[in-house]
């Protein structure tokens, strides 16, 4: 799209300018000489006829200057240009498979990028260069100098209407627009040749989660065999630390009712308050 507003805004350019040349002798004034010019800006076979102011004649000028390389150039670039993008879409939408077999396809797509982003570029600054050449030498003022009549004080040359370059101007933009565009499709598709796998680094693959450790039948800081809630043990006993009383058969309450080694026996008091009545 971006190429075909670059060509055709150039291509179809056609413009005009006027100017009016008033003699001494009223008579063999001008006051309306109009100049066309149009693509491919050939300006040097460009004429008017402007009065002399002697005597009822008039000489044939013509413009300066041949600027058709530049523009011809451009608009070159634009069809090729617009006719490659048909092409590609046609490729990439209905052969896909031929296009990436081999790596063929995107290696020449690579390369006919990198040739057109560089034509832009050339023909962007050329014809820039071309349209402001355009500009000076279609500016009524300097194409006055060119008319016998005007060098002479007694007549009166002066610009009517100055010639409209914004269709021009526009072209110049969309050929810088194109140029960039064409610059960042380099990158991707220079991703689809593949040059690019043997530097990109993958990242590591995740490492599996171990499992929790289960909270009832595993050794460890829980309530395991040796640590917490035991088949044998004090529920408020621990592996390591704390207090740890023993009421086991040896240090606890026997059936006997009294307290051995650690608590009180039989010899050591009384067992009962009926024992003391």
């Amino acid at each position: 799209v971006f190429a075909i507003f670059a060509f055709a805004t150039c291509g179809s350019y056609s413009g005009e300018f006027r100017m009016s040349v008033e003699c001494k002798t009223r008579n063999e004034s001008d006051l309306s000489i109009e100049v066309q010019f149009e693509y491919p800006f050939r300006l040097h076979q460009v004429y008017f006829d402007a009065p002399t102011c002697t005597k009822g004649g008039s000489e044939r000028l013509f413009l300066v200057g041949d600027y058709s390389s530049s523009a011809q150039f451009f608009v070159t670039i634009g069809v090729f240009t617009f006719l490659y993008s048909l092409a590609a879409l046609l490729i990439y939408f209905f052969f896909q498979e031929k296009y990436r077999e081999n790596n063929k396809g995107p290696m020449v797509d690579f390369g006919v990028t990198c040739v057109f982003a560089f034509m832009w570029l050339v023909s962007s600054a050329a014809w820039a260069k071309g349209l402001s050449d355009v500009k000076t030498a279609t500016d009524p003022e300097r194409v006055l100098t060119l008319v016998t009549a005007c060098e002479r004080e007694e007549n009166r040359c002066k610009e009517v209407h100055d010639p409209v370059m914004s269709g021009l101007n526009t072209s110049v933009v969309f050929g810088f627009l194109n140029l960039i565009l064409w610059l960042g499709n380099l990158w991707f598709v220079f991703k689809e040749t593949g040059w690019t796998a043997p530097f990109m680094r993958y990242p590591p693959p995740a490492q599996e989660k171990q499992p929790a450790p289960e909270s009832f039948g595993q050794p460890g800081p829980g309530y395991g065999q040796e640590g917490g809630y035991s088949q044998g043990g004090d529920p408020y006993a621990a592996s390591q630390g704390g207090y740890q009383p023993d009421y086991g058969q040896q240090g606890g309450y026997n059936q006997g009712g009294d307290y051995t080694q650690g608590g009180y026996s039989q010899q050591g008091a009384p067992t009962s308050f009926s024992n003391q009545m």
